[in-house]
């Protein structure tokens, strides 16, 4: 029950709130050493994340690496990118 919350409910909202905020650090052109800290530990938090909590929990389940990368990728990169996409949609406006 814990790891299908994490895997469908925390890792999709984490990582979609992580695009968007390194998305904003991107394009906001302000390269400071605490904000560029900031991004380089949320990155890091988020590997963690996705490693731990989501791809080996789905490997022991399964026992199927190939069915870990998909739900890796379904569940931290799709979130990951629609975060950094709406961030990248209103900076267009």
């Amino acid at each position: 029950m814990f790891a299908q919350a994490i895997r469908y409910v925390v890792a999709p909202v984490i990582l979609a709130m992580s695009g968007f905020f390194t998305v904003n650090f991107l394009v906001s052109g302000q390269y400071t050493w605490p904000r560029t800290s900031r991004v380089l530990a949320l990155t890091l938090t988020l590997l963690v994340l996705s490693y731990e909590f989501v791809y080996k929990e789905q490997a022991a389940t399964t026992g199927s690496n190939e069915q870990a990368r998909s739900a890796v990728f379904y569940a931290c990169v799709i979130p990951y990118a629609v975060g950094a996409i709406l961030m990248l949609a209103l900076w267009k406006l």
